[in-house]
Formats: C-alpha cells, structure tokens, sequence
C-alpha cells in the first residue's frame, strides 16, 4: 500500500483506530465522560483529515473504494452525526445510568462501518461495511436492557436484518455468476449484448441486492421492523438509525445505480418507483395513526425515504445534488427531533408518549420551539430548510418527467401536514388535570447544556439552509460531487 493509499483512507484508519485506543482506554479507566470526549475528540479528528483524503480525489482504489467528492461528503455527514449522537447519548445514558462506555466504541465501529458503505463501489467492502454497521447496531438498540422494548427491538433488528444480509449476498452471487466480478459497474457491462442467461442472472441479482438495501432502508414493503425499533431503541440510537444508517445506504443506490444499471433501465425503473411510492403512501398514512411520537418519526422515516427515492429516480447532476440537499436537511431535523425526546425524558423512562408534550410550550418553550422548528422541516414549511430540500427534488423530478412520482411526492406532503401539525398543536394546548398531575409525578429532566447547545445549533442550521440555501447548494456543487469515478 502506497502513501496514496493511505492518505485517501485517511478518515478510516482514524476510525479504526480509535475503536482500538477506546478498548484500551476503557480497559484502564472507566469514565463515560472521559470516554464521550475522546470519542467525540475521534470524530473531529477524522473531520480534519478529509482535505487530505480528498486532495488526490477523485482516488480510485481498485476494487474497493472510490474517495471522490460524493463519497466524502456522505462521509462528513456520518462524522458530524456521530458527534451529534455522543452528545445526546452522554445525557441519555446517565439519566439510565448506563456508563460503562463500550457504547462509543460500538458508535464508533457503526460510524466506520457507514463511511465504508458511502465509500464502496464493490459487493466485498459494501458487505463488510453493512456488517460492521448492523452489527454494532444489534448491541446500540439493546444496549439500556433494563427497558424490555429494548431488547426486543434488539433481536427483531437481528433477525430481519440477517435476513437482509441473507438477500444481499445472493444477490451479490447471482451477479458475480453471470459476470466474474463484484465491482459495481460489472453488471451493466455484462448485461449489454450478453446472453439472455447471463442478463437473467444479473437481473435476478440486482433485484435480490435491491431487497436487502430496501430493508435496511426501510422501504415499503420492506418496513414492518421500523416502527418497533425505532420505538423500542434508546433515542439517540434512534437518531442513529434515522440518519447516518439511512444516508450511507442511499449513497450506495446513487452510486450502484451510476456506475451499473441506470434508473432507465424498465424493470429496475419501474420496481424503484413502486418502492418509492409504496413508501411515500405507507409511511405517511400509517404516521396518522400514532400517539407514540418515536413511532410517528419511524413511519416518517420511511415516506421521507420515498422522497429520496425520486431523486435518485430523477438521476443526472440535478437529481444527486437534489439527494445531498435532502439529506443534509433531513439529518438536521431528525437528529434534532430524537434530540428533544432524549433531552425531555426524565430519568428511567423516555418522554415518547405525544399526549405527555401537552401544554410544553408553557413548561419548557425552548425545547418546545426547537421541536417546532424539526417537525416544520420535516413538513417542507417555508422559511426551513425542508422545504427547499423539497423544492429540489420536485423540480429534479419534473425536469426527467417523472410526473406521477412529482404529483404523488406532493400529495403524500399533504397528508403528513396533518400529523406533524397535530403534535404542535398539542404542545400548544392547554394542561389538562390528568396531564398536569402526571407532570409533577415526573422527575424533571436534567439541564444538559451540551444537548441543549447542539439542539440551538441544530435548529439554527435548520433555519439557515431554509433562509439561504444557495450557500448549502454551491458547497454541494464545489466537491466535485458528480464525478462518480
């Protein structure tokens, strides 16, 4: 391995190693606090390093990986998630007392795992880097075992996402039969004047590949685990899932879907658009349904990831920048969202009952108007940075004519205008006696002023994109984001 090589995988080896120096630490010296700042002092660290992964970019290192200006923007996005999640997590574990501190290390791991996958343009590294990824989050989900919905939560994520692995390997066999290589781009190239037995194989393939993304994305059908793990998980985790697991995963559909077959492609197109608007009608009319506001961001989650998917359905420059914007918008709000209920629950319990945020706008305004300012973002309101990230992808999508995806994007839009609005509302109304006497049952939550800083910075970001994103856009433009090598 050449210092090339070494520097493009810079942030990686800085990840890797930080797994090793935090079993050592912990080895020696158990102190979550201790333990959260070097987890935190890693993720910066692997910040500071990607201008130097990126300066021999776009970096093609056969068969693995590709460092270009894609994969590294889905990488600081993983980084910058995963310093937001040590801040949540240090306050939520302490109120559960959870501090033995092998949790950052598995952080850290899922963190690795994701830049891998954001990273990968071959079967063997997306694979070894989906492990590393799940793996880690079959321990995060399960890890506050006092609470039962944990641990169940913990063992339905194992179980359906080994059956995924089981789907994705397949898969990855049937496209290796027909073509004798697992590196993206190989499909396409086989499928092209090949016989007909070969292009059914890797037909076959792609679509088995495309069930197991499809579950770890939690795309309609394939979505029955979301709302119990989200609800069950810690809220942190939570967060976890809903961005940094979610992001890597679609980077790897843009990437697979450039370098191999194209949205144009019939069969794949037509299965690509059926999962996005399964997902769009499923998640938001089941979201209805809800009085668990962490069961309300899950079946949200899932029509949020039929959005993307008219992005990535919308292909060329304006459906991938249209991705990265949605991304970056979503990120914000979801992290935020997951944030608040961490920072309001009180000790040995979680605040994710909506009917218990009734009258917070009179008790706790603060925390009140940041979960306002998420939930307005994740709707697509004006003056946020939902609703350009929205914008983007409706024009993406129109400007390739995908116009049954466009008008669906937008009715679904509606329908979640309701049940977003409905918490708000809540936190609107007046304290009921019931309520009331509730409250001062509840121990209140303690002031951590990390998680309240990073919830201000959260909502500010929030309203900055949605004032200014010109700015967000020509930084997106600026990496040399489309040279998908």
């Amino acid at each position: 391995m050449t210092a090339t090589d070494l520097q493009a995988i810079l942030p990686l080896i800085v990840l890797g190693s930080a797994s090793l120096v935090l079993l050592l630490l912990l080895a020696f010296y158990r102190n979550q606090t201790v333990t959260a700042f070097a987890t935190g002092g890693a993720f910066v660290l692997a910040l500071v390093t990607l201008p130097f992964a990126a300066a021999p970019a776009p970096y093609v290192q056969e068969p693995l990986f590709v460092v270009d200006g894609f994969g590294l923007f889905f990488v600081a996005l993983n980084l910058l998630g995963g310093i937001a999640v040590v801040i949540l997590s240090h306050s939520y574990l302490g109120k559960y007392r959870m501090e033995r501190g092998e949790f950052y290390v598995l952080l850290v791991l899922a963190v690795l795992g994701a830049c891998v996958v954001a990273l990968s343009r071959h079967f063997v590294s997306l694979f070894l880097g989906i492990e590393l990824l799940s793996v880690s989050l079959y321990v995060m989900i399960g890890y506050v075992f006092t609470k039962e919905r944990a641990l169940e939560a913990s063992v339905k994520y194992l179980f359906l996402s080994a059956a995924a692995s089981a789907f994705l390997l397949l898969g990855m066999a049937f496209v290796y039969a027909a073509t004798g290589s697992m590196v993206f781009g190989a499909g396409a190239v086989a499928a092209t004047g090949a016989p007909a037995a070969a292009t059914l194989y890797v037909v076959a393939g792609t679509g088995l590949f495309l069930a197991g993304i499809a579950f770890k994305l939690s795309l309609a059908p394939f979505h029955l685990w979301t709302p119990d793990v989200y609800q069950g998980a810690p809220a942190p985790v939570a967060a976890f899932l809903a961005t940094v697991a979610k992001a890597s995963l679609m980077a790897v559909l843009v990437r697979y879907f450039a370098d191999g077959f194209t949205p144009e492609t019939a069969t794949l197109a037509t299965v690509l658009i059926v999962l996005a608007a399964a997902s769009m009608a499923v998640g938001n009319l089941l979201a209805l349904l809800q009085s668990n506001l962490k069961r309300l961001l899950a079946y949200s989650s899932i029509a949020h990831a039929g959005y993307m998917m008219v992005a990535l359905l919308a292909g060329g420059d304006a459906g991938r920048e249209a991705l990265a914007f949605y991304i970056a918008a979503y990120f914000a709000a979801a992290l935020g969202a997951f944030g608040v209920i961490g920072y309001l629950s009180p000790a040995d319990d979680e605040r994710d009952d909506i009917a218990r945020y009734r009258g917070l706008f009179r008790s706790r305004p603060v925390p009140a108007a940041a979960l306002a300012v998420m939930l307005f973002s994740l709707i697509g309101l004006p003056l946020t940075a939902g609703f350009f990230a929205k914008l983007f992808v409706l024009s993406a999508g129109a400007g390739a004519g995908r116009w049954f995806l466009v008008l669906w994007l937008v009715a679904n839009s509606a329908v979640g205008l309701y049940y977003y609005l409905r918490v708000v509302s809540v936190m609107c109304g007046q304290p009921g006696d019931d309520e009331e006497a509730d409250a001062a049952r509840e121990s209140p939550p303690p002031h951590a002023v990390s998680v309240g800083i990073l919830l201000g910075v959260l909502a500010a970001i929030v309203l900055w994109a949605g004032l200014a994103p010109q700015i967000l856009l020509e930084w997106i433009a600026d990496l040399s984001f489309f040279s998908l090598s």
